[in-house]
Order: C-alpha cells, then structure tokens, then sequence
C-alpha cells in the first residue's frame, strides 16, 4: 500500500464508529433520521444537521441552483496536484491519484452544508425497521422492511449498508427525457463516445406511505432506455430488471437492424456495455448498479472527506455538453466539493467468483446513504478505476440523490459521464406519484418493449 493509502487509513481509524447501538429513540434526535451523527465536528467544518432545506420557490423547468439556499457561497480553498498532500488525510486514495494524474484536475471547496433530510413516511419506516428488517440467509439479499425506508440505520456489516443505499427514497422512479452517456477521447485523439437515449427507472416500492416488502414483487427497479444517436446505436433499446432477490438481471434488448427483441442472461456485473469500447460495464452506473452478490462486503468505518455535494453544474440541463464535459475531466466550475462523513466499504470479490475489480472500495454519505465515490483495484492490487457521484438536494421529494456521475479509467486516461440532463435543454425530474405507462412493472416486457420499438 503506498503512503497515501496509509494516510487514509490513519484518518480512517480516527474517526471509525462501526460499532453503533440499535436504539430507536436515537433517531431523529442525537442522530438523523437515517441514522447519521447529528452534531457537526469538532473543529466546526462539518455543521450540525439541522434537516432538509426548502428551495427558493423552486418549479419543474427552473434551473435548481437558482433556488439553492446557498447558491451565493464561493470557495474556500481548491486543491490541485501542487496541494493534494496538504489535504491527504480527507481523501481517498482514488482522489489523490485522480488528482495527481489528470490534467488539470481540479477540486473546488465549499462550505459544508447539510440539506438531505427524508420526508415523514420515510423517518417513520426507519424506525420501524429496527429490530424488524432482515436479510436472506443467504447474506446478500434484502428479505423484508417497511419501505420506502432505509433498512438498516444501524449498519451492521457492508451488505446492510448497501441496501440502504439502494433502498433511499427517490419517489416511484427517474427520468430523463435527454442523457449523453459520453466517453472521452483516446489518449491523443479528439473524436468523443456520445450516444444520446431516453431513459426511465422505475420503483414500484417507492409509493408514499408504508409497505412490507414481502408484500411487493421482488424488484430492485426496472429500467428502459432507448438510443437516438449514433448511428451506430439509434434505434436499438433495452429493459432491464433487477431483483431484490435473485443475482444479475433481467435484460431484454432491441436491436434495430435485426427488429428483434434478444434476451441477454449474462448481460449484468462486469459485461462491457454496448457501444463504449470496454470503458464502461454495467454494474458501474450510479457509481454501483445491479446485485451485490459477487462480493464479501466489510464496513470499514467513518472518515471526513471532501466530496461532490451540491454539485449542481453537472445537472445544468440548458449548459452546452462540451462546457461540462471537457476533454481530460468534468469542468472543475461544474463540481462542488464540501467536507461530510462517510462510511468506508469494502467488497472483496467471493471465492469462486471473478470480477475485473477483484477489490473495490464505496464511500458513502452517512446523512442520505448516497455513494459518493467508488474505487476498484485489479487482480494485482493496482488502482485502476474511481468513480464520484454527483449529489444534490431533490426538491420533488425532500431528499438528496446521486445520479450523475464520472468515472476515470487511471490506467487508459478516458473518462465516462452519464446519468446527467446536461446538453438536453429539457430538466430530468424525479417522480413522486406513478403518472404513466413507464411507471408499470408491465411496460417492461420483452413483449412490450418489441411493441414500441418497432413502430
């Protein structure tokens, strides 16, 4: 392990809160509603949490930041590869070399503040889900909880808090009317991988109020999305299911030149997506999609880190895509980095199985359970992939969200950018109350998605 990775370590155990006591009363009182410390740090550069804040008569179709509290606070300091070592101790190893190896990479930061909060209905669900939530025998799979709700609040092991990553209340489902899902040029080339799609994810355990997830179909989420551009991609399309309860995924795809629907059982984990020259895969999405199955996953502890809170640049749907996504990283005007704690995860891939990333490591916020930063390391322990992901407050649903992300290959030099509405002039939105076909578990169907394909 090299020295930044020991300073990480040292940061880690200074701070390291695994251990927590399953009390209900704790909640929404010395600690949030999810289940994160409620006092700020000692120094002050983390405050207290004080609850979600309300927008600045905030509607569909106004640009977000516009209506941030906080829209008018300015950096406090930027670290770039002539600092990283002053500021080693609040970050990861995957930001240092990320920092140290990209040109002109760039970390802005700003004061912290804490804006996630979760409506009532999900505040409830947690502290009904104490002592009452569980996981399969088999160690990997969520077998029951009142939802939309986080499961665990009191983690005890990797697994557990993944699922209240998975499990945060994002409303019945996401969509984005316009998505660049772009890859950046070669290494001294100029031409970009941008394949333009319509996209829809859909919850069905995320309807308002209270509901055993034994009572559900066990879904994780569906999702449909559909290419525009390139030529190469236009006119194909594809759903996928992800099960609570079963490994990889459900996928069916269109490909247009054939006008057939293929359905493709081990396209899911570590299988290159289509179209992107091996520099994106689909567990990767969100900074992790899809089952955790594959790996042993250890919580690690607690650090104070900067990370990409109120980044809301990289949600800018009416900024042109090259202003944003520039050629070596995403525009460091377009990122927003504050001080927060996370809990540090570790997954170890399981004896038996394979994975590119043989070892991984997931940093996520201890106020919303957002992952905010990924790494993996290949089978000789090298760092060779980080990813963060881009969080904001969602003001559809009084919590925050991650959907927007970057991923640096460290090894080739490229980089991916997905999940995002800039370039679309037309906002993604959050959906609260089911108010379409897309919103039906039935709209993907191998059936269906052949029916509106081939018109």
């Amino acid at each position: 392990m090299n020295k930044y990775g020991l300073v990480f370590l040292a940061a880690l155990a200074s701070v390291s809160q695994v251990a927590v006591a399953q009390d209900i009363s704790r909640l929404g009182k010395d600690l949030v509603p999810s289940g994160g410390e409620r006092a700020g740090n000692k120094d002050g550069t983390i405050p207290a949490w004080e609850g979600a804040v309300p927008p600045d008569a905030w509607t569909y179709g106004k640009l977000r930041f516009d209506s941030w509290k906080y829209r008018a606070d300015k950096p406090l300091f930027s670290i770039d590869a002539s600092n990283v070592d002053k500021y080693a101790d609040k970050l990861s190893p995957g930001q240092i070399a990320t920092i140290k190896q990209v040109k002109n990479y760039r970390m802005d930061v700003y004061p912290s503040h804490r804006d996630c909060g979760v409506p009532d209905f999900v505040a409830e669900n947690t502290r009904k889900n104490v002592g009452f939530a569980k996981m399969d025998a088999n160690g990997w799979s969520l077998k029951e909880a009142y939802v939309p709700g986080f499961p665990f609040p009191f983690p005890a092991d990797g697994a557990q808090a993944m699922w209240n990553m998975k499990m945060r209340y994002h409303g019945v489902g996401t969509d984005w009317p316009h998505v660049v899902t772009a890859v950046s040029p070669r290494k001294g080339g100029t031409e970009w991988i941008k394949a333009v799609s319509d996209q829809t994810m859909y919850y069905p355990w995320g309807l308002k109020g209270s509901t055993k997830l034994s009572t559900l179909p066990p879904i994780e989420y569906d999702t449909y999305f559909a290419y525009v551009s390139p030529p190469a991609l236009a006119g194909q399309a594809l759903v996928i299911t992800v099960y609570i309860n079963q490994p990889g995924a459900e996928t069916n795809y269109y490909f247009s030149g054939q006008r057939r629907v293929r359905r493709m059982p081990s396209y899911s984990y570590d299988s290159p997506q289509i179209g992107f020259e091996d520099q994106y895969t689909l567990d990767e999405p969100l900074v992790f999609n899809g089952t955790i199955d594959r790996f042993d996953w250890k919580l690690v502890g607690k650090k104070e880190m900067y990370v990409a809170y109120n980044s809301f640049g990289v949600y800018d749907y009416k900024a042109k895509f090259e202003d944003v996504a520039q050629n070596d990283s995403i525009n460091p005007a377009s990122r927003h980095y504050e001080l927060h704690r996370v809990w540090v995860l570790e997954a170890t891939v399981k004896k038996g199985m394979r994975h590119i990333a043989p070892k991984r490591y997931y940093y996520l916020d201890e106020d919303s359970w957002n992952a905010m930063a990924a790494e993996d390391y290949d089978a000789q322990g090298k760092l060779f992939k980080y990813r963060e992901g881009y969080l904001i407050p969602v003001y559809e649903t009084g919590t925050c969200d991650v959907t927007a992300f970057a991923q640096y290959n460290l090894t080739e030099g490229r980089y991916v950018f997905d999940m995002h509405p800039v370039g679309g002039n037309k906002d993604m939105r959050w959906v609260t109350v089911p108010d379409g076909p897309r919103f039906k578990h039935d709209f993907y169907t191998a059936d269906n998605l052949r029916a509106i394909s081939a018109r």
